[in-house]
């Protein structure tokens, strides 16, 4: 009988839905009383070890894209205040360690390898602290010292929509990543001080001459969290060709994400999309990448995804398609936790 695949998800939004951000409390996490894409009860059905957890400030504009995309449609979003932007992210941070500290040891923050490492092997659910976007990040860096001593590890420095460090892709169908500019000079500098404190860059939501900026002054292996392949889907969400190549030129990785918009060959929202569809992406990827350089990025939280991977307890399920089309259980090992394990420590140096 084949040993269950443990997971470590790349990106998730699950810190939106708890109060006073969302509409449940913490003890909804931990018991998994409200119907949610992950708490920790689907969790262990679903053999998720842990993730990155996204702090993600919405907004109007951003809703009502991610409710109502339209293929045919241009999304162009506003910049997000810096005010509500930190009000929102300390909400949110908060909410992280709350869930900490009632689950009585049974979910952690990690802050290092070591200490990831050891909740995959004892079984506690292992949080990465992550921000999808900097809009909470003063050009002084005063913020990113406090956020990265309260257990920040990982930056995207935009959602598609811009920052002061750089450009966020807006949501076009058809379309190259390349949509502006690149990063700014703070941009620039923002990059250089993660990677001497040790935090992740994220390059997903990224331009395409910001992407480039970031393989420039990197010194660490390029991340896109939770991406696909524009050669499958022409989103400009996705990485193309030679972003991969870059990706894999750095020992990065891309974190497969399930949103049916960013898998499917029409860039629809559909709940009927097939897992083969995903498969096609992680086939694509490990083509192009090699089986070292891909994971998964699911995106749950509030996402469209396919009906048969509704949520983190139906993982499974997407494991069962990638046997089927031939990983064997050391590819599947390493798509589920090793290959995140290998560029988190890279990353973090610890």
């Amino acid at each position: 009988m084949d040993q269950p695949i443990l997971i470590f998800d790349g990106h998730n939004d699950a810190l939106m839905n708890y109060a006073p951000v969302g509409e449940d409390s913490i003890g909804d996490f931990l018991s998994g009383r409200v119907d949610r894409q992950l708490n920790l009860p689907k969790a262990h059905q679903g053999h998720l070890a842990g993730g990155l957890f996204a702090v993600f400030i919405e907004d109007d504009a951003s809703m009502n894209m991610i409710s109502n995309f339209d293929p045919s449609q241009e999304y162009v979003l506003p910049a997000m205040e810096f005010n509500t932007a930190q009000r929102m992210t300390m909400a949110m941070v908060a909410n992280l360690y709350r869930i900490e500290a009632a689950s009585n040891g049974q979910v952690k923050v990690v802050r290092d390898s070591h200490e990831l490492e050891a909740c995959i092997q004892q079984g506690v659910f292992a949080t990465v602290l992550h921000f999808e976007g900097a809009e909470q990040i003063d050009t002084d860096f005063h913020a990113l010292d406090v956020y990265y001593r309260a257990g920040l590890r990982s930056l995207g420095i935009v959602w598609s929509r811009p920052t002061p460090f750089g450009y966020g892709v807006p949501f076009k169908f058809q379309h190259s990543p390349d949509t502006g500019p690149g990063l700014t000079d703070a941009g620039i500098a923002l990059v250089k001080a993660c990677n001497q404190m040790g935090i992740m860059v994220d390059v997903s939501h990224l331009n395409e001459k910001g992407f480039w900026d970031v393989v420039k002054h990197s010194d660490a292996p390029v991340v896109a969290s939770h991406s696909n392949a524009w050669a499958v889907t022409p989103l400009t969400r996705n990485l193309t060709d030679k972003q991969l190549d870059a990706i894999k030129e750095s020992g990065g990785i891309v974190g497969v994400n399930f949103v049916t918009i960013l898998a499917r060959e029409d860039a629809r929202d559909d709940a009927d999309t097939p897992l083969e569809t995903l498969v096609r992406h992680v086939d694509y990827l490990v083509g192009r990448v090699g089986i070292d350089h891909v994971g998964f990025g699911s995106d749950f939280g509030v996402a469209s995804v396919p009906k048969d991977l509704r949520d983190v307890s139906h993982y499974p399920n997407l494991i069962a398609a990638l046997r089927r089309a031939g990983y064997d259980e050391a590819a599947l090992r390493k798509l589920g936790t090793e290959n995140w394990l290998r560029v988190l420590r890279q990353t973090w140096k610890a």
